[in-house]
């Protein structure tokens, strides 16, 4: 059995803006894809593939609007209120404090700098 999980995609207005929000919150660089369409900007999250989770990318795309969406991500961390603890100087804001899921550890919810909810996971 595999994880469901196999690729996601976070959708931007202004890629400089949500690059260096996720660069600044989670302290990582993201690799530029090159794209299979020209109206496709793809920078990519560190990625293993030989690991278990998900790989992903910020995109923009003509016609792709950011915000408003079901669907939520969540990114893993060491203790999700150091990441949480960078949103604000980010640009981003908290929408929550990192809490307790009791057995599954502890996340925190945020809105990036493009109106997206995502989700901060750590164990402690």
């Amino acid at each position: 059995m595999t994880n469901p999980v196999v690729w996601f995609e976070i959708y931007v207005a202004d890629m400089a803006r949500a690059k260096r929000f996720y660069e600044t919150v989670l302290e990582q660089t993201l690799e530029r894809l090159d794209s299979p369409l020209p109206e496709l900007e793809l920078w990519a999250f560190p990625m293993d593939q030989q690991s278990v989770g998900a790989g992903g990318a910020l995109v923009k795309m003509e016609g792709m609007a950011p915000g408003g969406n079901s669907t939520l991500v969540y990114f893993d961390c060491e203790d999700c209120a150091v990441e949480a603890a960078r949103v604000v100087e980010a640009g981003g804001q908290l929408q929550r404090e990192k809490c307790s899921i009791e057995e599954y550890g502890h996340i925190a919810l945020v809105i990036d700098t493009e109106g997206n909810m995502i989700g901060l996971h750590s164990m402690r």
